[in-house]
């Protein structure tokens, strides 16, 4: 467990997985999700994600549970490694609604990343993200990410092409601070 003031950072637990389930299909939190299209997840699809990531080594998954009441409120976590090159991928959801906006999603992704510099001794931490999720960019930014590079008009929601933006944060770069 990784934990800061507000926020831990656990394993995935079965109990989490009805709730992970309806965080998923909502449909505002889903368009920030995945590029494709985004269809209902059923039961079975987050219990085979369960069973799949609880299996894998090169996958590293948290549940977000608030610290004051031990409330799971969404998911992150490593969702690629280049051991050679020593770069990570990563992602994060906050599916609770009343979470957003509060820098609940800044406070867990200096914890993530702070993980995965100190433990897993990775140089450079990277990720994708929506233009249009303006919230997220700005809580990156905070963490100390850079923009890296658009893909332009990557992803087609709601009648419109929007551009994926790539951003990235070396070791070097990354600075303890109190959120």
């Amino acid at each position: 467990m990784y934990t800061s003031e507000r926020v831990r950072l656990r394993e995935y637990k079965k109990e989490d997985m009805e709730q992970a389930q309806k965080y998923v299909n909502d449909p505002e939190v889903k368009s920030f999700l995945h590029p494709g299209i985004p269809y209902l997840y059923t039961f079975e699809d987050q219990k085979k994600w369960f069973e799949d990531n609880s299996a894998t080594k090169d996958i590293y998954s948290f549940a977000i549970e608030t610290v004051a009441d031990n409330k799971y409120i969404g998911g992150c976590g490593v969702n690629s490694i280049d051991w050679k090159n020593s770069v990570a991928g990563v992602g994060i959801f906050i599916g609770d609604k009343n979470y957003w906006n509060k820098g609940y999603g800044t406070e867990v992704m200096r914890l993530l990343v702070g993980f995965i510099f100190n433990e897993m001794n990775i140089n450079k931490v990277n990720l994708n993200v929506f233009s249009f999720n303006e919230r997220a960019i700005k809580s990156y930014v905070k963490c100390g990410f850079k923009k890296e590079g658009v893909l332009r008009q990557e992803v087609f929601r709601n009648g419109k092409y929007h551009d994926k933006v790539m951003m990235g944060i070396l070791r070097d770069e990354f600075k303890e601070t109190k959120i």
